[in-house]
């Protein structure tokens, strides 16, 4: 199942490339709303899909912990802690983004959409270095899942 977190960041990296997409086609090719539509719909499915095996990997089979020197450890959870927090915001803004789409109020969706987008760039390079640094840089720590975290704690 190594292969598992290549595949979840890469979702995230496609997301993010089918947002640029769809920023430039709204933003300068003559307002190309049909084409912007299905590019960041493609873009808001990948990230669903990303969730939804993020959320199952970890559950059924578990987070991987640092396994990297302890002196750095602070600097990566520090880090992690703030590709979370990028994340979330940028999924979140990023449903809102899609509800004023979806509902035609044009004027919020032109407000809130580039912020989204830019913590979802933002987001997609922070996972990439997370995934970097969890199984590239360093050896990967053990992973365990939710279930076994809980009933051996």
């Amino acid at each position: 199942m190594s292969y598992l977190p290549l595949i979840c960041v890469s979702l995230i990296v496609i997301s993010a490339i089918f947002v640029a997409i769809g920023w430039f086609l709204i933003a300068q090719t003559r307002r190309n709303m049909g084409a912007h539509k299905v590019v960041m719909n493609i873009a808001a499915a990948l990230a669903l899909l990303f969730f939804i095996m993020y959320a199952l990997r970890t559950i059924l089979l578990g987070n991987t912990a640092f396994g990297g020197p302890d002196s750095v450890k602070p600097y990566y959870t520090g880090f992690l802690i703030f590709h979370i927090l990028l994340a979330t915001s940028g999924g979140i803004l990023g449903l809102i983004a899609l509800f004023y789409a979806y509902k035609q109020n044009f004027a919020r969706h032109r407000k809130i959409g580039p912020k989204a987008s830019v913590i979802w760039f933002l987001t997609a390079i922070t996972g990439v270095l997370v995934y970097c640094l969890l199984y590239v840089v360093y050896e990967p720590g053990e992973t365990t899942n939710v279930f076994r975290a809980i009933w051996n704690h």
